[in-house]
């Protein structure tokens, strides 16, 4: 037997699953919550470190407790992308880590952006535009905002790689994650040098050297390993980012698969073989952690807008799924600007929601709720219709994550993407992938140099084709128009989110 263990670690929890890879089944899970840090300053999202490690130890020994430990041969970490972890010369956390959905660096990142040259030279630099959700900018936040703090910055770790770290007690970064930086020449998979002398020279000696992504992290500490009654010799492999580990769960390794992730942001990605580089800029062209790319787009706001709908109606999940249900497509005109937390995609940092086409008619829970729904799934078509024009085109989409589990929100999905959707059997799809990673790794480093990732995600990736929706044509060309409504109102009102922001302080 040989079991292998994957964690996702992300902004609401850490999750672990371990995978019998002889039975090619998950056969232990486990959850452990954590919090964001309250009361910050609107647009500054942050969450100690100690509470991830705290999260991760106790999912460890929870799965622990359910397996046979001296059969663990693995770990792989997932973590949200774009965290700034920021370590003293000692490894001590300096200070609290900004996340992935903090938007306070934009100011960093037009400085950023103004010093390479314009938004153009950053995209041929490295391959995407500088954004506030980026770890570059959060860096140069560090210096410019809370010097002390900054003076004593001797290592920059990402959140999944700070959990490595905490594993095995070494500095690591593996060319997934890293590609979200905002720092990397994604085409040439290095560190991009204009990009680290635009935040700082001495940040260089500050980055651990970067890995491919069939490498591993190091071994489980020895002190850990007794803790959970694991045998010697635990091998932590590179982990990735969220989304890297996620296509790994979802089974896309290879050309042709596009994945949605339906969580609290969203993401569409897909796997390359080459860079696929955004002139705009709007698409991430990230690496992937299987040794290709992965381009990518992301929202800021999906199941938030949802989940805040149904708490305003008091309603369950069941009961807002038939609210949209009973509501026709389109819901009578009303249309939802979703940008709730500001948006990444496009770049709306300082955008909020807005609501087009209330009338006595559509002020009702079912209309709002079907425009939350609506909304979000065209915030994420927005992105798919990028995509497609830089060559990416889907013609299935698998779907993960908390709106996955809706049939209501599928068959919306389907309709609006207009190619059919599916869902997959195992819906922790990052933590999955962090387990398929370790066995690769773990293969790789047993003398089988040539073992590829295909060879440990066929079989067990798994999709549930009961879930599998089809496109509606009415339905569809009806969305087209309401894309169309809402890319306009989003074009519109850009303009004016910076008065109303400072209106509502």
């Amino acid at each position: 037997m040989s079991l292998y263990i994957g964690i996702d670690s992300g902004t609401q929890s850490v999750k672990a699953v371990v995978l019998d890879l002889a039975r090619r089944q998950v056969v232990a899970e486990a959850r452990a919550p954590h919090a964001l840090i309250p009361g910050l300053p609107a647009g500054h999202l942050e969450q100690r470190p100690e509470d991830w490690t705290a999260a991760l130890d106790q999912v460890l020994a929870q799965v622990a407790g359910q397996i046979d430990g001296s059969q663990v041969r693995g770990i792989g970490v997932s973590g949200q992308q774009h965290g700034l972890v920021p370590l003293d010369a000692a490894g001590r956390v300096i200070r609290p880590a900004k996340l992935w959905c903090d938007t306070s660096t934009t100011d960093e990142c037009a400085l950023i952006t103004k010093r390479l040259g314009g938004p153009q030279a950053a995209i041929r630099l490295t391959g995407n535009r500088i954004l506030p959700g980026f770890t570059a900018p959060k860096i140069l936040w560090l210096k410019r905002h809370e010097p002390a703090n900054y003076r004593r910055l001797r290592q920059v770790l990402l959140p999944h790689d700070y959990l490595n770290y905490w594993l095995t007690g070494n500095y690591f970064m593996e060319l997934g994650d890293a590609s979200g930086t905002a720092l990397l020449d994604v085409r040439r998979r290095t560190w991009s040098r204009a990009a680290l002398h635009a935040v700082d020279p001495a940040l260089a000696g500050w980055l651990p050297a970067l890995s491919e992504s069939h490498a591993a992290a190091g071994l489980l500490k020895p002190e850990l390993s007794r803790r959970y009654g694991f045998g010697p010799g635990v091998v932590v492999s590179a982990g990735g980012g969220d989304n890297m580990m996620g296509a790994i769960g979802t089974g896309n390794v290879v050309p042709g698969i596009i994945t949605a992730s339906f969580g609290t942001s969203g993401t569409i990605y897909a796997h390359a073989r080459q860079p696929v580089i955004d002139p705009q800029g709007e698409i991430a062209a990230f690496c992937s952690s299987t040794g290709g790319w992965l381009p990518l787009l992301c929202t800021m706001n999906v199941t938030t807008v949802t989940e805040q709908v149904r708490a305003l109606f008091g309603q369950d999940h069941a009961a807002l799924d038939a609210a949209v249900a009973a509501t026709p497509p389109g819901a009578n005109g009303l249309v939802l600007l979703p940008y709730l937390a500001g948006e990444r995609t496009p770049n709306v940092p300082e955008g909020s929601g807005v609501l087009l086409g209330l009338t006595p008619q559509t002020c009702q829970p079912g209309h709002l709720a079907r425009a939350a729904m609506e909304g979000v799934t065209l915030g994420m078509n927005y992105g798919l219709r990028r995509l497609a024009s830089l060559g990416v085109k889907a013609k299935e989409i698998r779907v993960t994550g908390g709106g996955a589990k809706s049939p209501v929100w599928r068959q919306l999905m389907a309709d609006i993407f207009g190619v059919p959707v599916v869902a997959m059997r195992e819906d922790e799809g990052a933590a999955l992938g962090g387990a398929l990673q370790a066995a690769w790794c773990v293969a790789r480093r047993a003398g089988q140099p040539r073992a590829r990732l295909t060879d440990f995600t066929t079989g067990i990736v798994a999709l549930n084709e009961a879930t599998r929706c089809r496109p509606r044509p009415a339905h569809t060309a009806r969305y087209r128009k309401l894309q169309a409504l809402q890319d306009q109102l989003s074009l519109a009102v850009r303009g004016v989110f910076a008065a109303q922001r400072r209106l509502a302080d």
